[in-house]
C-alpha cells in the first residue's frame, strides 16, 4: 500500500523539508499558518467509490456549490452515496432533477457505476497502484479526467507527491507568490517544484490556501 501524506509526523517532516528547500514557499507557509485536516468533510478513506461520486458531482463548481450538490445527491439515498447498483437502477432524469446535476454529470456517474459493476475499474486495487497507474485507471471512465484523478490522489488516497500542473488555482498562486509576469505553464511549474519533492502535495495545499480556494 502506498504511503499516506497526512499523519502528523509526515506533515511535520514535509513542512520542514519545504521550508528548507524553497525560501518563497517558506514565507508563504509562515503567512498561511496551520492547515486544516485534508480529510475534513470527505468520504471515509476506504470509500473509494463514494469519493469518486463526490468528485464527479462537484466538478467545475465552487466549493460551496459542490457541497450543496453532493448533499442533495446523498439525501436521495438516506444520507450516503448511492451504490453502483442503486445509481444504475435510478431514473436518470429524476436523479438529475433531485440533485441538481447536469445531464452530463448523470452520464458520468452512470459510467463510473458501470465500470465498477463490470469489474473494469477495480477500486480495491487502487491503494496498491502507483500514482500514474491510478490516473490511467480513473481516466478510462467517462467524465474522470486527469484533474479529477489528481484530486483523488491528493485528498482521498493521500499521496504525498502529486503536482496538478493544470490546476488554475495552483498556477495563479505560483504566479502571485513568485512574482511572475503571467500564469506559468506545466514545464515551468514542474521545474520550480522539483525542490519540493517528495512533498509536492502539501506544497500545493499551501498554495491553494494562500488564495483561500483549496478544493473542497
Amino acid at each position: 500500500m502506498a504511503r499516506r501524506a497526512t499523519t502528523p509526523a509526515a506533515t511535520r517532516r514535509a513542512t520542514a523539508h519545504l521550508t528548507a528547500a524553497d525560501q518563497v514557499l517558506a514565507q508563504l507557509i509562515d503567512a498561511v499558518g496551520p492547515l486544516t485536516h485534508a480529510r475534513e468533510g470527505r468520504p471515509d478513506r476506504d470509500d473509494h467509490y463514494g469519493a469518486l461520486v463526490r468528485s464527479i458531482a462537484g466538478q467545475q463548481l465552487s466549493v460551496l456549490a459542490a457541497r450543496a450538490i453532493y448533499g442533495r445527491l446523498t439525501a436521495r439515498f438516506d444520507g450516503r452515496p448511492p451504490t453502483p447498483q442503486e445509481l444504475l437502477a435510478d431514473d436518470p432524469e429524476e436523479l438529475r432533477a433531485a440533485a441538481g446535476l447536469s445531464r452530463a454529470k448523470v452520464s458520468y456517474l452512470r459510467s463510473l457505476a458501470e465500470h465498477v459493476v463490470s469489474g473494469e475499474l477495480e477500486l480495491e486495487r487502487l491503494d496498491a497502484l502507483s500514482d500514474e497507474e491510478v490516473i490511467a485507471e480513473l481516466t478510462a471512465v467517462k467524465g474522470l479526467g486527469v484533474w479529477t484523478a489528481h484530486m483523488f490522489l491528493m485528498f482521498h488516497l493521500e499521496r504525498p507527491d502529486v503536482l496538478p500542473v493544470g490546476d488554475l488555482g495552483i498556477r495563479r498562486a505560483i504566479e502571485r507568490a513568485y512574482g511572475l509576469d503571467g500564469l506559468p505553464d506545466a514545464p515551468r511549474i514542474e521545474a520550480l517544484a522539483e525542490s519540493w519533492r517528495p512533498y509536492r502535495t502539501l506544497a500545493c495545499r499551501y498554495l491553494w490556501r494562500s488564495l483561500q480556494n483549496e478544493p473542497g
